[in-house]
């Protein structure tokens, strides 16, 4: 039961407790997550080199296959671009390559230019999806928020707002908005479903997202799709004519039965992944964005998701809810 609801007798209520049934494989996915062992493929070789153009202006050395896999690395193993720059030289001098590595300059400029590519890596599930969507912010290289709180100074650098959408079936992450602090939730629906090509069978998401809009943009993506999102404690029904739509049917559910109920009814807990998935990607990726300028900053959250995914797909747990015996 949420926290709010049991306040003042939370130390009465006993912790729920999970046993992972996959410990061998989950553990061997978390050893595989660190390892070094790197290889390129004959493929990846022939297509290091950037195409030569065919118009006015310089000719790019690397291709986008070369700067991605540097930013990756740079992602995976928490480094700058200098010391990126000086991991991969190192790496394909044992591996004993006699390829170029993209200096760090490089990797700044081209990393404003990326594109993501049109493959996903590993390709959503058939069917459709249950997708959950939520936000958190991101901090933004600089001093920030400890100027204006130390010294009164209002600092230009605060935060950015990360937008993405998750799949509660198999918990990765299936698209990603990187916006200013200023720009609200519901706005953000219908680029986050643009990305998505499967049909949507559920979408959930919290309170933030309610209204008009939100129904408008997921039922435009998928006309039968249900959509889960608590409505305000003042909220009303609409009391238009014709049948009752979704949100006037959960306000009148919530209305007879208890918010509580509802939530068990309509399935709101799963939401509860999102979450999971934000604290998965700032405890490994981290809650502070290295680039400096905008474009560079969303390459850089596109790149942190599919090294997430990356790292979900290696291994991850399978739990069930442990109940202790009673004497």
């Amino acid at each position: 039961m949420p926290y709010k609801h049991n306040a003042d007798r939370r130390h009465h209520i006993a912790k729920m407790k999970f046993r992972v049934t996959n410990w061998p494989e989950y553990e061997e996915g978390l050893r595989r997550r660190g390892s070094l062992t790197l290889w390129m493929t004959p493929e990846a070789l022939a297509g290091w080199r950037a195409p030569r153009r065919k118009t006015r202006g310089g000719q790019p050395r690397y291709s986008d296959l070369a700067i991605e896999t540097a930013l990756t690395l740079g992602c995976v193993f928490g480094m700058r671009l200098r010391q990126t720059e000086g991991l991969m030289n190192s790496v394909f001098d044992l591996m004993g390559l006699d390829i170029p590595v993209p200096d760090h300059t490089t990797l700044s400029r081209r990393a404003q230019k990326w594109t993501p590519p049109a493959r996903r890596d590993p390709p959503l599930p058939d069917g459709p999806l249950h997708v959950l969507v939520d936000s958190t912010g991101l901090k933004v290289y600089g001093a920030g928020q400890w100027l204006e709180e130390k010294h009164g100074a209002r600092s230009r650098r605060n935060w950015r707002k990360f937008h993405l959408a998750v799949d509660a079936n198999s918990c990765e992450i299936i698209a990603q908005r990187l916006t200013d602090q200023d720009t609200d939730d519901p706005s953000q629906v219908e680029p986050l479903l643009s990305q998505i090509d499967g049909g949507i069978d559920q979408f959930t998401a919290d309170g933030a997202y309610d209204g008009k809009p939100t129904y408008l943009s997921v039922l435009q993506h998928s006309a039968t799709a249900s959509v889960v999102i608590p409505p305000r404690s003042t909220a009303v029904e609409s009391g238009s004519a014709g049948p009752p739509g979704q949100r006037d049917k959960h306000i009148a559910a919530i209305a007879k039965d208890g918010r509580l109920q509802w939530q068990a009814a309509t399935g709101y807990g799963k939401r509860a992944l999102i979450e999971t998935a934000i604290g998965r990607y700032k405890a490994s990726i981290g809650r502070r964005l290295r680039a400096r300028s905008f474009p560079a900053q969303q390459t850089e959250v596109a790149i942190g998701c599919a090294v997430l995914n990356r790292m979900l797909a290696y291994g991850r747990p399978e739990s069930v809810r442990h109940h202790d015996k009673q004497a």
